[in-house]
């Protein structure tokens, strides 16, 4: 999956993924993370979501990367903020107060940079990836946590030969097997999310579930 994927679905305004409204979810397990005021957020492949207002509002520092120039200018015009704007290397930031989001190559850029990190959280990242990137994505974000970071993360189960992704169906022992090694594991929530996805029952799923993990760096 090329960056031009998501560059033309951002340009056709293709943004199904996009969340009109907090994720529930988020706003209901994030305070099992237990991090202090001021703690560090980071949220990768972030493209214009509500998710990252919320956690400043909490009182969060918060770090988003998104490869589309698009996601980024929509966010800051359509949540009325100013950005002040830095290009470094190849990637450039987009800073409002405690609230930044890095326009660059989540795997290939280098030029990016995010001071002392304390959690992450993922929503949408993950699960928009195909089975082939999966791997190099957990083992970055390994690499960018020191140990006792803690992540909240969301994924999507469903049958995978009744719908391509994205988003993509990322299963329980697929999560253990990219992210076991290196981070402690713990399945908080599950449910069934079919009856609220019309768009997704009318390419033919007949089960689709949401699951919730929280994560803390070994």
């Amino acid at each position: 999956m090329e960056p031009n994927f998501w560059h033309e679905r951002w340009a056709r305004d293709e943004i199904g993924f996009h969340q009109p409204n907090v994720n529930l979810h988020l706003k209901t397990h994030w305070k099992r993370l237990k991090l202090e005021p001021g703690a560090h957020v980071f949220v990768p492949l972030c493209g214009k979501s509500l998710d990252l207002l919320w956690l400043r509002d909490q009182g969060f520092r918060v770090s988003g990367i998104e490869i589309s120039d698009r996601a980024i200018r929509d966010f800051f015009a359509e949540n009325q903020l100013t950005a002040e704007v830095r290009r470094l290397g190849d990637a450039t930031r987009y800073r409002n107060g405690d609230l930044e989001i890095w326009e660059a190559d989540f795997f290939e850029s280098n030029d990016w940079r995010i001071d002392t990190l304390d959690a992450v959280y993922d929503r949408a990242a993950l699960v928009a990836l195909p089975p082939e990137m999966r791997s190099a994505y957990a083992s970055r974000i390994g690499d960018l946590t020191p140990p006792g970071v803690r992540a909240l993360l969301l994924t999507l189960d469903y049958p995978s030969d009744e719908m391509n992704g994205p988003p993509f169906a990322v299963p329980a022992d697929e999560v253990k097997q990219l992210f076991g090694a290196r981070f402690d594991l713990a399945p908080i929530h599950s449910e069934d999310c079919l009856a609220r996805e019309p768009r997704f029952r009318a390419k033919g799923l007949t089960r689709m579930e949401e699951h919730v993990f929280l994560m803390q760096r070994n």
